[in-house]
C-alpha cells in the first residue's frame, strides 16, 4: 500500500512543523543551486504581478511547481525535485528575516547540502570573496545581491509582497511512499527533464496516505490503483486512443483525457492551457473537503471511459465518432451530444452533426426540405481543389467510413491511427499539367517514373531515348525549352494531356499519404496506381476507397487499367453521391 502523500502547502506552513522548523536536505546525486539572478527575478516579479492583481478573490493563490520529497530516517526531509525553487524561497525568507531586529525574525525552514557542509558559515556572512570557493557559493551570492537589488527599488511594497509570499503561495508538496527509492525519482524527474504530469499528482490525490485505522480506506485504494492501471493500459492502445484523438499525445499522460472530460463536465471546460497542472488544481480542491469521497470522484471517471469504451465497441459508433473527433469536434462535446438520449437517437444526433459539417454549411442555397442526394450532388459538383481543400478532404475521408457501414455484413474498421500518423490528404488522381516539376532533380526522377511503364510497352521507342537523353544532359542544358515540349509528349503518351477534362473536382481527387505522394510528385496515373497497389500488397494502410480508385472499381466501363479518363471520373463521382446519399438517407432526413 503506498503511503505517499501530496497536498497543496503555502509558504508560512512550509517553513515549520509542529512549531519547529523543516531541515530540508540537499543530497549529492542534485546538482547544486545553479538559478541566475534572471531566474530569481523572475520568480519575484511573478509574485509580484499576482500581489497587485485586479479584482484578487479569497481563494485565489500563485502555485510553485511540485517539490518532491522524501523523509529520511533522521527526520530530515530528502529533496528530489525542486531544489532549486526551493533554494530561492530560503534566500528570500532570509532577505525577510534580515530586514526586521532579531526578536522579530520568523522561524524559517533550514537547508543542509551534503557537498557543502559550510553553506551555514557562509550564509551568516556572505560576500563576493567567500563566494568565489565553489559554484554553489557564487550562484548562492548572486541571488543574494538579486533578490536585495529588487527590494531596494520596492520598499513600500515590501509587507504586502511578504504576505503574498507566505500566504498566498503555494507548493505541490509531493511525498514519496517509505519505500520509494529517492535516487530513481531523481533520475526519472531529471533525466531528458520529465517533469511529474498532472495525471501523476492526480493519480497521488486519489492514493494519498490513508487513515490507517481504517481498513475500508485501504481496500478503496488498492481497487482504485487497479483500475487505475487497467484504464491506463487500455489507452495505450493506438487504435482506440486515434479513435479518440488526432494526435498522439505522451504515451505516459493518455489517461488524463478522462481528467479533462470530468472536469469539463464540471463547469472547468476553459482551464488554463498554459499551466501544467490546471487539472490537478481542479482536482484537489475536490478532493480537499472533510466529506470528499475519492470513491465517488473515481466512479466518475470510470463512467467516462466506459462510455468511450461503449462508442469504440460499436463499429457504427465507431465510425460517427471517429468522423467528428477527426473533423475537431471535442469529446466533451460529443458527451452533450449524447445525453439523455438512447443509442438510436445518438446515432441519428451524430448523423446530422456530421451532415451539417460535410454539406450543409456551403449549400446556402439548398432548401430545407430539398432532398438529401439532390443537396449532396450539387454541393459536391461545386467542390474544387484550389478552393475548397479541406472540404474536400471532410467529403472523402465520410466517403471512405460510409463505404465501410454500407454493408452491415463487414466487420472491417476504418484504421484512424494508421489515417492520422500518415498524415493522408488530398491529391489529384490523373496528373495536373499546371502543376509540372520545375527542379532539374524532380524531372529527371517524373521521367525516370514514367520512362519504367513507356519501356515495358510497344510504339514509344522514340519517346523513351528523348528520356533517357534527357536525363543525361547536364543542368544547364536541361531547360526549360528542351523540358516543356518532352513534358507534353509524356503526358499525350498517357492521356494526360490538358484536353479539357476537369483537372480539379471531385471525380480527379482521392486520399494519398502525404510520403507517398512527394516520393513521385506529380506523377501519372500508371505510377502512382503501381505506388498505391504495392503499399496494399506489402499490408500498409490505403484507405479502401483510395485503393478502389486505382483499381478502377467505380468505372461504368474498364478500358485501360493505367489511364484515368473522363468516364472513369464520371463513375467515382457518381459513386461518391450516391453512398453518401445512402448513408444520410438512412438515419437522417434533411
Amino acid at each position: 500500500m503506498s503511503d505517499q502523500n501530496l497536498e497543496l502547502m503555502t509558504v508560512a506552513e512550509l517553513r515549520v512543523q509542529g512549531g519547529s522548523p523543516r531541515h530540508f536536505f540537499i543530497p549529492s546525486y542534485q546538482r547544486g543551486y545553479r538559478w541566475t539572478p534572471t531566474q530569481v527575478i523572475q520568480l519575484l516579479d511573478d509574485i509580484r504581478d499576482f500581489a497587485r492583481r485586479a479584482n484578487p478573490q479569497p481563494d485565489d493563490f500563485y502555485c510553485l511547481q511540485p517539490l518532491v520529497i522524501k523523509a529520511r530516517s533522521d527526520g530530515t526531509l530528502e529533496v528530489v525535485d525542486g531544489q532549486q525553487r526551493l533554494t530561492t524561497l530560503f534566500l528570500v525568507l532570509r532577505h525577510f528575516n534580515e530586514r526586521l531586529a532579531a526578536k522579530f525574525q520568523q522561524p524559517s525552514f533550514q537547508l543542509v547540502y551534503e557537498t557543502r557542509p559550510g553553506l551555514a558559515s557562509f550564509l551568516a556572512s556572505p560576500s563576493s570573496e567567500s563566494a568565489t570557493a565553489n559554484a554553489d557559493f557564487y550562484h548562492f551570492f548572486g541571488a543574494i545581491e538579486a533578490i536585495e537589488a529588487w527590494f531596494a527599488d520596492r520598499e513600500t511594497e515590501v509587507e504586502d509582497l511578504k504576505a503574498a509570499l507566505l500566504n498566498r503561495t503555494k507548493v505541490i508538496w509531493y511525498q514519496l511512499a517509505e519505500a520509494d527509492n529517492p535516487v530513481d525519482a531523481f533520475t526519472r524527474l531529471n533525466v531528458g527533464k520529465i517533469p511529474l504530469t498532472d495525471d501523476e499528482l492526480i493519480r497521488a490525490l486519489f492514493l494519498r496516505r490513508p487513515d490507517r485505522s481504517n481498513p475500508r480506506v485501504s481496500e478503496r485504494q488498492l481497487r482504485i490503483a487497479q483500475e487505475w492501471d487497467q484504464l491506463e493500459k487500455a489507452l495505450q492502445s493506438d487504435a482506440f486512443w486515434y479513435f479518440l484523438n488526432n494526435e498522439r499525445g505522451p504515451a505516459s499522460s493518455r489517461i488524463g483525457l478522462l481528467f479533462e472530460i470530468v472536469a469539463a463536465e464540471d463547469g472547468a471546460d476553459d482551464l488554463d492551457a498554459s499551466d501544467a497542472y490546471a487539472l490537478f488544481y481542479h482536482f484537489n480542491e475536490r478532493l480537499a473537503g472533510a466529506k470528499a469521497d475519492p470513491s465517488t470522484e473515481w466512479v466518475r471517471i470510470k463512467r467516462a471511459f466506459l462510455a468511450l469504451e461503449e462508442w469504440f465497441d460499436d463499429r457504427t459508433l465507431f465510425h460517427l465518432v471517429g468522423f467528428l473527433v477527426s473533423d475537431g469536434m471535442r469529446i466533451t462535446e460529443l458527451r452533450e451530444l449524447a445525453k439523455d438520449c438512447t443509442k438510436s437517437d445518438f446515432e441519428h444526433r451524430l448523423r446530422a452533426e456530421i451532415l451539417s459539417r460535410a454539406v450543409r454549411p456551403a449549400a446556402s442555397d439548398s432548401k430545407e426540405d430539398e432532398p438529401v442526394s439532390s443537396v449532396i450532388e450539387g454541393r459536391l459538383a461545386k467542390l474544387d481543389y484550389g478552393s475548397h481543400r479541406s472540404d474536400i478532404r471532410r467529403i472523402l475521408l465520410l466517403f471512405n467510413l460510409a463505404t465501410l457501414l454500407s454493408d452491415d455484413r463487414s466487420n472491417i474498421r476504418f484504421q484512424f491511427e494508421s489515417f492520422k500518423r500518415q498524415k493522408w490528404d488530398i491529391e489529384h488522381i490523373r496528373s495536373v499539367s499546371d502543376d509540372r516539376p520545375d527542379r532539374h532533380d524532380e524531372r529527371k526522377a517524373w521521367l525516370g517514373h514514367c520512362l519504367t511503364y513507356l519501356e515495358s510497352g510497344e510504339g514509344a521507342e522514340s519517346l523513351c531515348a528523348d528520356i533517357r537523353a534527357f536525363v543525361a544532359l547536364p543542368r544547364n542544358e536541361a531547360g526549360n525549352e528542351v523540358f516543356d515540349p518532352l513534358y507534353v509528349r509524356v503526358l499525350s503518351e498517357f492521356d494526360e494531356a490538358d484536353d479539357g477534362v476537369a483537372q480539379h473536382g471531385l471525380g480527379n481527387l482521392t486520399l494519398l499519404d502525404q510520403t507517398t505522394n512527394r516520393s513521385y510528385g506529380n506523377a501519372v496515373f500508371a505510377v502512382k496506381r503501381k505506388t498505391i497497389l504495392t503499399l496494399d500488397q506489402a499490408g500498409i494502410f490505403v484507405p479502401l476507397c483510395t485503393r478502389n480508385v486505382f483499381l478502377k472499381c467505380y468505372s461504368a466501363e474498364v478500358g485501360h487499367a493505367l489511364k484515368w479518363t473522363e468516364h472513369d471520373q464520371e463513375g467515382y463521382f457518381s459513386t461518391i453521391c450516391r453512398v453518401l446519399s445512402a448513408f444520410f438517407e438512412r438515419k437522417v432526413t434533411a
